[in-house]
């Protein structure tokens, strides 16, 4: 597959910054989520596939604590550029939902513990037509509470996004569960949760919603240690939030074309190999 094919989605979400909040279409083709005809484990392919730098756009929003862990995209990146063939950044970008760069990131984040200020109208429609033109969106609750503090404000968010599509969980057989790695268990700095939830559009799910705290998981302390411990699980706990990071990142750049294509042995001894 044509590297040129997966620019087009960083492209088209450009393209998106500049029209009329209501001119919303599903060209999730166009982004290449129907994938190579055949699959390849070889880092070469890899490579043809993804384009290089993959750099995650952080939101910050107002009021609550946007940023919990400042080295947990660091540390993920990091993670993702060790097991995959994929050219990523440092680190992540800051952007806000009025920044012209938020169309530059078809992957965002967003974090937290606490109840945030809901944005206004024109940022939500900003926002909208980011994951309706083949962004995606990676919200990662620090306490993990139904209806308190972040997942309150989080899922308030969402709804008012996609008012007609549910916030409901994903199935065991989605391919953010196999994009890489078979994932059995939803790592993170707790287990509140041993489901994640999403959005679907068409055949794409653009948001992702996980209550385990996955930053928390990956945040190093300056000195290279880990910053929080994982509870109760220990050190296979925070294995498992890295799997599903690398995981949440190559569903996010491909879709959903190795949830009929993939090699299931060859996920297999990625698994075994850790």
């Amino acid at each position: 597959m044509s590297p040129d094919r997966y620019w087009s989605r960083r492209n088209v979400l450009q393209g998106a910054a500049g029209l009329a909040a209501g001119a919303f279409a599903f060209p999730w083709a166009a982004f290449g989520q129907s994938g190579p005809e055949t699959p390849s484990d070889s880092e070469e392919s890899q490579s043809e596939i993804f384009p290089p730098g993959f750099v995650p756009g952080h939101i910050r929003y107002r009021g609550g604590r946007w940023q919990e862990y400042p080295s947990a995209l660091s540390s993920m990146l990091e993670e993702v550029g060790n097991r995959t063939s994929i050219d990523v950044a440092g680190d992540a970008r800051v952007v806000t939902l009025s920044d012209p760069a938020l169309f530059d990131h078809p992957f965002l984040y967003l974090s937290g513990r606490y109840e945030f200020e809901i944005p206004s109208n024109k940022d939500i429609e900003r926002l909208q037509r980011h994951l309706t033109y083949g962004g995606f969106l990676l919200v990662d609750d620090g306490l993990g509470f139904l209806n308190e503090g972040f997942g309150r404000s989080a899922r308030e968010l969402i709804r008012r996004l996609f008012p007609r599509e549910p916030l409901e969980p994903l199935s065991s057989g989605h391919a953010v569960f196999r994009s890489y790695y078979l994932i059995g268990s939803i790592g993170g700095r707790q287990s509140i949760s041993q489901a994640l939830e999403g959005v679907q559009l068409g055949k794409f799910t653009p948001v992702v919603f996980c209550r385990n705290d996955l930053g928390g998981a990956w945040a190093k302390r300056p000195d290279g240690g880990w910053a929080e411990e994982c509870r109760p699980g220990g050190e296979p706990q925070r294995k498992a939030a890295f799997q599903l990071a690398v995981n949440i990142a190559l569903y996010a750049m491909t879709g959903n074309y190795k949830q009929d294509l993939i090699h299931h042995p060859i996920i297999q001894r990625r698994l075994n190999q850790g």
